[in-house]
């Protein structure tokens, strides 16, 4: 669980990676080469399946971990103890599965699109506008405030996953637990505006 957590999380930062180039570039020209070269590199289709495997397997092992928690524990403690770490720490499998319902309607609306709808070219005629279909998606206020919610509790699901993984795999001391739960923190505070962030300027000014 904590290994596959650990290693969605290069995903996170490669796509918002590609994605913010779609804020400097009004032409979207450099997202479209970007999201071609993705599209047409066979090495990194290949490794899109490991992504959506690694997807199934961290949602299947977060299914089974809660329910063996719940079968360990079916009544709850009368008091809670001061050793939980934060609010969100107790919902992770509540804001997993919110996360996991937004990531759905995500797919639904760019990667099944993108593959198998009508997707309009550049002006050049050389790569498909798929930044336009973002630019579109983003034009639209109900969506913007569900993705802006949905990323949020992405970013609580993260900060607690994060620091939790290093301890699940052993890695818990007191000289460098305080720096990996700040570098945590810091990680999914830049992963959730980054994410934000780009919805908000498409809507707002593009």
């Amino acid at each position: 669980m904590s290994l596959v957590g650990l290693f969605l999380t290069s995903f996170l930062v490669v796509h918002l990676s590609i994605n913010m180039l779609i804020l400097f570039d009004d032409s979207r020209l450099l997202f479209n080469e970007a999201a071609h070269f993705m599209a047409t590199n066979p090495l990194i289709q290949a490794f899109q399946w490991v992504l959506f495997v690694g997807f199934i397997l961290h949602i299947i092992l977060g299914i089974v971990l809660q329910i063996q928690n719940w079968m360990a524990r079916p009544v709850s403690y009368k008091r809670k103890g001061s050793s939980e770490m934060s609010f969100f720490s107790k919902y992770m499998i509540h804001t997993g599965a919110i996360v996991l319902i937004f990531l759905i309607i995500h797919f639904a609306n760019f990667f099944i699109k993108a593959k198998f709808g009508h997707i309009e070219m550049m002006d050049s005629g050389s790569f498909e506008d798929l930044g336009l279909l973002i630019v579109n998606l983003f034009k639209d206020g109900y969506y913007v405030i569900f993705y802006v919610v949905a990323i949020l509790l992405l970013g609580f699901h993260l900060d607690h996953g994060f620091q939790s993984a290093f301890q699940s795999l052993g890695l818990n001391h007191s000289k460098y637990t305080p720096a990996i739960k700040i570098v945590g923190t810091v990680f999914s505070i830049a992963i959730t505006l980054g994410y934000i962030t780009i919805p908000l300027v498409i809507y707002f000014f593009k």
